[in-house]
This record gives structure tokens, sequence and C-alpha cells, in this order.
């Protein structure tokens, strides 16, 4: 798990390194505030994909016949593994098809966020979400698209606000049926 202590003890130190008065008013509570911050935003770390799919693999029998559920615009942000910048205004939508089983809506949701809450790549948090989706829901369909902003492109280096990453993760049948993949792509920008 997240040692707060020890975060406090670098976080002092990186204010020291900038130059700053770890003890001045405005920073004597700062590494705390910034440990509990990291112990919150880093949860998902202390998790692997098997034991998210549990967590949140809640099922109801499905409806005969259904077709793909979709879930759109399901906000996260994350922490890039790079710099350890925020990725931010993150929308993903993620759509299966039931294999006998649905989850409860507001368990795609969850797993989002808590493989978000994780040193990320948005490539890698596609992939995540996927295949936590495929054990939770039992299902070997799963699409996820995600479309967000990096603050290493926005804030540093070649600071293009506008720049936008679209990534697209398919499981089984979302592969190579084009019509599930343009379900799940439309109005992503």
């Amino acid at each position: 798990m997240i040692d707060k202590k020890a975060i406090e003890e670098h976080i002092r130190g990186i204010l020291v390194a900038l130059g700053e008065d770890p003890d001045r008013e405005g920073l004597m509570e700062t590494p705390a505030r910034v440990a509990e911050m990291y112990e919150e935003v880093f949860e998902g770390i202390g998790y692997s994909n098997h034991e998210i799919a549990e967590m949140f693999g809640k099922t109801f029998e499905a409806p005969k016949n259904p077709g793909p559920i979709i879930m759109r615009n399901i906000e996260v942000f994350s922490f890039c593994e790079h710099h350890m910048a925020l990725m931010y205004d993150m929308k993903v939508n993620v759509a299966y098809i039931p294999d006998g089983r649905v989850l409860g809506l507001s368990k795609i949701a969850r797993i989002c966020d808590m493989a978000a809450k994780r040193l990320q790549l948005q490539e890698r948090l596609g992939s995540d979400i996927a295949e936590i989706m495929s054990e939770a829901a039992g299902t070997p369909d799963v699409g996820v698209v995600i479309a967000g902003s990096h603050s290493c492109m926005t804030a540093r280096g070649i600071r293009n606000v506008p720049a936008r990453t679209i990534t697209q993760t398919y499981l089984g049948k979302f592969r190579e049926d084009t019509d599930l993949q343009k379900m799940l792509t439309e109005g992503v920008r």
C-alpha cells in the first residue's frame, strides 16, 4: 500500500530542491496534503485487474437476445507514468455484448475510475478497462474508446492546448465489426 510518511518526506525534499522553504506558513502542511491526495488518486495501484473485476463484478440475468450495452462519456482522470502529469478531460465510452449476464451500470463507471487511479498510459488504460470489463461481465466482446487531454502536451513541452488523444481497444466481436466500432466512437472528440 501507499507509504504516506515516505511521500511526505520526499515532497518536503522536492520543495527544498525547488528553492522553497517547506516551513513557511503556506507550505507547512503541503507534504501531508500531497500524501493524502496521492493515497486517493493512486488507489488503483493497490489492485490487479482481476481484483477490480471481482470488486465490481456484480451482474444480473440478461434479457433474452440483448444487443450491445454502451455507456458514453464516463469522466475519469489519471496521471501519465512518464511525467506524472495529469491526464484530464478524459471521456471513456465502454460497450459490451452480454453473454447471459449484465453488469450493474454504476459498476462500469467504477471500473473505469479505479483503472484510471494508477500511473498510466492512455493506451494501457483502455486495455485495462477492456480486460476488467470482459472478466466482470463474463463476455469476450468489449470495446473501449477514450478521448483525453494530457498536461505533458498542454502545460509543458510543445504546449499544444487543443491536442486530444483518442485510443481504441477492441476485444472479441468488436475487433472485426465496424458497425459496433462506429456505435462506440460516435461523437468522440
